[in-house]
């Protein structure tokens, strides 16, 4: 076994309860101005003005910016990082759900390297260090405080699109479950799914030989050593929490195993990366106009399917971790439990028309760098077949 990993992570990730607390201290080692990108209902919440509060005491000039809008629209984004250069910002602190940790790590790169979010497209399309980045997350789902992506929405595209680098990997990640306790079930359900999904498509990504500087052609180099660590204790941990949180959302001890399995879900696909479930989502999203989290998690029981013939190995790993009997029992416990917290269990459900199908797998296969991370290839005709089985829910 050639025993190999990669991790990209923040400089700091500090995690518990009333943890936000530090906010004040930890800013002032990484400048004097601080830009805090949140959202209009989070910006009138008595936790963001303490945590403005906190800034200030310790001696930063702080600026809010409110305007994050759900799936950071490309020009809300290049909007906000031109209204703050006049404040010259030297930190940026994204408190929020996935959108603001998303719009932080995108408005610090446009402060520091200038031109658009369409630049920066891709992978290792950004030149150098951002604005040092605080990620306060609010929700456990996205991961984005620990990973190297930000995701917007193009309106000319009609897709979602990544900028994937290592520089985007927040400074410091400040985890603090309490920020969770007023998610609403819906919300806990989506966010929680989709970090269930981050961890199984990072475990189960294909295997690529670790050439000497594989880290650097790619973001994402698929399943390796350390991802694993990471990707099975999140699952392990997203199994115990997620539907405990889901049903009682004041259960301290569920939220803090949803908030660190999405965490560890997120370091481990930061590296191992996402496959055809996401591929397929970003085309489904744009149609559908439905959460990102329900539509990954839609679909990750009918790829797990697909993939079952080159993932038996990585399938009894979870059944273990789970403490499932065996790996034919894995796929149908995922699903069950996505059925118990209201996730849609077809693309049909999901509102997806019969009719967009072509269009849809047309567009998954044109996102490569996920495609290509999937352990078993989907070609054009198999990945219809796919979309039709995940419409029709047959497996």
């Amino acid at each position: 076994m050639n025993l190999h990993g990669t991790v990209r992570a923040p400089r700091e990730l500090i995690f518990g309860y009333g943890q936000r607390h530090a906010l004040g201290r930890i800013a002032r080692k990484l400048g004097r101005k601080a830009l805090l990108i949140t959202d209009a209902r989070l910006a009138a919440d008595n936790d963001l003005h303490g945590m403005v509060a906190q800034l200030e005491q310790e001696g930063l000039a702080v600026r809010v910016d409110s305007s994050t809008l759900p799936d950071v629209p490309v020009e809300s984004a290049q909007a906000s990082a031109a209204a703050a250069r006049d404040f010259a910002p030297e930190v940026v602190i994204g408190v929020g759900g996935g959108s603001c940790l998303d719009m932080a790590k995108c408005v610090a790169t446009l402060l520091a390297h200038g031109g658009a979010p369409q630049d920066y497209y891709g992978e290792h399309l950004v030149p150098g260090p951002i604005r040092p980045v605080i990620a306060l997350p609010t929700t456990a789902g996205t991961g984005s405080e620990v990973t190297p992506v930000a995701v917007l929405s193009d309106s000319e595209r009609s897709l979602k699109v990544g900028i994937s680098s290592p520089y985007l990997v927040p400074t410091v990640a400040l985890c603090d479950p309490e920020l969770t306790l007023s998610c609403p079930p819906g919300l806990t359900a989506i966010s929680g799914a989709d970090a269930m999904t981050h961890a199984i498509e990072a475990f189960t990504a294909i295997t690529r030989e670790a050439t000497p500087g594989i880290a650097q052609e790619r973001v994402f180099v698929g399943k390796n050593a350390l991802s694993d660590h990471f990707a099975l204790r999140a699952m392990a941990l997203l199994w115990e929490g997620l539907e405990a949180a889901y049903r009682d959302g004041s259960d301290r001890q569920a939220r803090a195993k949803l908030m660190m399995g999405a965490t560890l879900a997120g370091l481990a696909f930061g590296a191992a990366g996402t496959a055809a479930a996401h591929a397929i989502q970003y085309p489904v999203g744009a149609l559908t106009h439905t959460a990102h989290g329900a539509g990954v998690a839609c679909l990750i029981p009918y790829v797990m399917a697909w993939n079952t013939p080159a993932i038996q190995t990585e399938l009894r790993q979870i059944a273990q971790t789970l403490r499932l009997p065996d790996e034919h029992a894995v796929i149908p416990a995922i699903a069950g439990l996505f059925e118990r917290i209201g996730i849609p269990p077809t693309l049909r459900d999901l509102g997806l028309a019969e009719h967009d199908i072509d269009w849809v797998a047309q567009q998954s296969c044109s996102i490569a760098r996920l495609v290509q991370n999937n352990p078993r290839a989907l070609p054009p005709e198999d990945m219809r077949s796919l979309i039709n089985v995940a419409y029709a829910g047959t497996r």
